[in-house]
């Protein structure tokens, strides 16, 4: 890892941008061409995915405030004396209330999840249709994948078993299995083709969130006839429901939180134990659910506090201990839930600075400092007109295509380039 904390001169500073005009491409669009993933070192083996939320958006880039930042009775366009906007949870993102759809957000993102030593994102999703806010959510994902290919991120669909159900009560299919068949039909043509899909003992891996209303075993075996004998992808539900609902489907049940903490982590790997199907463990930072203080309703009647971040260093080192094959992280940034370890105005980078410790990456705070800097000044520098006219040999460019570079030596791993390079931006523009 290179590293350096020393701002040198200006005159340093002008050569590092002359210096790059020669390599300068494209104008930035948000969009680029993939290229060599961005390779991490890791002391320690276990894989480690996060659980990720796209139902965000934002006034500033869609022109509305989505129902997750206001649930029902929130209003970000209401500012304190901090500067904070009100929003629908407990916790503030440290940038800020977001869309999903951004591409300097996935960028910020996905940087700090390679830094930390997270290996994938498992996204959040409610089926193939355009209904409520559902059609937003896919297309949200759908732009996050040429970014997680780009950075060398796997990727999952969590699917929400309820949207079969829903399509029914709203005409929108003829039954539910129909329905759930149409949506895993979308995800096998959309999704499982990237070469960034995960997969488990050789084959494509899906998790359903649940299930909660396909509860018979046939219902399932029926729903996957969709995928070839040879393309049947592994089927991850719930904890607690592969024996009794998903049948010869379920190749195995990932943990979540309860209100029992890690009573119910320990049931969880004893019962995972007895069956010997994929165990995939869960770590999290607390449970605060904002639902009923944001008009939402209160089926959530307890918490899990943070304890000044000791859950989260709790449930790392309790599922270290057993026996899952893989980590997820619940969540990444389900501000209404609390279960946020994205870097947020009460904790920082606390977080992230604990996976960077448990997986064992060559970086520290400052790097992820970098990631941050960089999304700052994308925004900062994405509505100006102004340009710089390097010394020497008189070009001008955009500051966002010095910043495209900062993005790419950050993938290469050279970190001091990238920090000189994000300090002579900050400084001639």
């Amino acid at each position: 890892m290179e590293t350096s904390t020393v701002r040198p001169s200006d005159s340093i500073l002008r050569k590092v941008l002359s210096d790059e005009d020669n390599f300068i491409g494209p104008e930035h669009t948000g969009k680029q061409e993939v290229g060599e993933e961005m390779k991490v070192m890791k002391s320690n083996p276990k894989k480690i995915y996060a659980h990720y939320m796209p139902w965000f958006q934002s006034k500033d880039y869609d022109s509305f405030w989505g129902k997750h930042w206001t649930m029902a009775n929130r209003d970000p366009d209401n500012i304190d004396s901090n500067g904070k906007r009100e929003i629908a949870s407990f916790y503030y993102p440290e940038i800020g209330p977001y869309s999903s759809m951004d591409p300097d957000l996935q960028e910020y993102h996905f940087l700090l999840m390679k830094l930390s030593g997270i290996d994938g994102v498992i996204f959040d999703w409610y089926g193939s249709r355009d209904m409520f806010d559902y059609g937003t959510m896919k297309s949200s994902t759908e732009t996050f994948m040429w970014r997680l290919e780009d950075l060398g991120l796997d990727f999952s669909i969590m699917y929400e078993d309820r949207t079969a159900f829903q399509a029914v009560e709203m005409g929108m299919a003829t039954d539910v299995i129909a329905a759930a068949q149409e949506d895993f039909l979308y995800v096998k043509h959309t999704y499982l083709d990237s070469p960034r899909y995960m997969h488990w003992d050789g084959k494509p891996l899906i998790f359903v969130f649940g299930p909660h209303y396909i509860q018979q075993p046939s219902q399932w075996d029926q729903i996957f006839t969709v995928f070839e004998n040879g393309e049947k992808p592994n089927y991850i539900s719930l904890w607690s429901t592969s024996d009794r609902w998903v049948g010869n489907s379920a190749s195995g049940e990932f943990a979540w939180i309860d209100k029992t903490h890690l009573d119910a982590h320990g049931h969880y790997y004893w019962h995972m134990d007895q069956t010997q199907k994929l165990t995939v463990g869960s770590i999290y930072p607390g449970f605060e659910s904002f639902y009923g203080s944001g008009g939402w309703g209160t089926a959530h009647d307890w918490s899990i506090y943070p304890n000044n971040g000791l859950i989260f260093f709790e449930t790392l080192d309790y599922t270290h201990q057993q026996t899952s094959d893989f980590i997820q992280i619940a969540t990444w940034n389900d501000f209404g839930e609390g279960t946020v370890i994205e870097p947020t105005k009460e904790f920082g980078f606390t977080y992230l600075e604990m996976l960077q410790d448990y997986t064992g990456v060559p970086y520290d705070t400052s790097d992820l400092q970098l990631a941050l800097d960089l999304y700052h000044l994308r925004k900062e520098l994405a509505l100006t007109t102004n340009t710089f006219k390097v010394q020497n040999n008189g070009k001008s460019r955009s500051p966002q295509r010095y910043l495209d570079r900062a993005y790419f030596y950050i993938k290469k791993g050279r970190l001091t380039r990238a920090r000189l390079l994000l300090w002579a931006v900050e400084r001639f523009y």
